[in-house]
């Protein structure tokens, strides 16, 4: 059905905007590696993007998204709104929530139930919580990696850490472990489960069943911080700290 007509037939990205009285924009995709339509929503910043395959016909694509209006704004009026946090905010910290206060020394510090920040330059304060919680993340997914690294008997090589949105954690050919640093708001025993699934993947390049046995071997009960990431990941990329 998407290929009947010859003419018009979508080769490239293109925005469509759908429903006057209440419009909604879409981005409308072609992928070549695509074999049928597919709608998605994120959860992170409200984006609506429809996949189709490459050459398929737009005005198909174009009515296969008018049908599905109503479902796409439920799913936007779900979304949660970013938050760049200032001072009187709160941030999740290994799980748990802290309130952004201001301090008196030159550095940023954790007490109690409350992020410290330093009288200096107010207008930097959201760059200063991020500063901080990506050098927690670092020692936090260091330690972690060396850990389960020294269960499975392997050496990794360097750690780097990224904002992906796609993927909280990855393991290169070469043994290169890549973080998301966001896992530092998380709860402690998640970034662990993310840091034992990367490391697993030294031992297994896949997610075979011997994979999956090896992350138990080294992290037992993974299964709950997994299921934790799938239903709360997503809030931890609502944070923005910076324009």
């Amino acid at each position: 059905m998407l290929f009947r007509n010859s003419r018009n037939r979508l080769t490239e990205n293109t925005t469509l905007t759908l429903g006057a009285a209440d419009p909604v924009v879409i981005e409308l995709r072609a992928s070549k590696r695509a074999r049928r339509l597919s709608l998605r929503v994120s959860r992170l910043d409200g984006r609506v993007t429809l996949t189709a395959p490459h050459g398929a016909n737009k005005d198909e694509a174009i009515q296969f998204a008018k049908e599905r209006l109503d479902w796409i704004r439920g799913h936007l009026a779900q979304t949660a709104p970013s938050e760049v946090p200032g001072i009187g905010s709160t941030l999740p910290f290994r799980g748990q929530s802290v309130t952004l206060a201001r301090g008196q020394a030159r550095v940023v510090k954790v007490a109690g139930d409350r992020m410290l920040l330093p009288p200096q330059s107010p207008d930097r304060d959201a760059i200063r919580a991020e500063a901080f919680l990506k050098e927690a993340a670092r020692a936090a997914l260091v330690a972690a990696s060396d850990t389960y690294a020294a269960k499975v008997g392997r050496d990794y090589g360097r750690i780097t850490l990224r904002d992906t949105r796609s993927r909280w954690g990855s393991c290169s050919s070469r043994g290169n472990l890549s973080y998301s640093w966001r896992l530092i708001m998380a709860p402690p025993e998640v970034l662990d489960y993310v840091a034992a699934h990367e490391v697993a993947h030294l031992v297994h390049m896949d997610h075979s069943r011997a994979f999956w046995a090896q992350v138990e071997a080294i992290f037992p009960g993974y299964q709950a911080p997994r299921k934790w990431l799938k239903d709360h990941g997503a809030d931890l990329h609502r944070y923005r700290f910076r324009d």
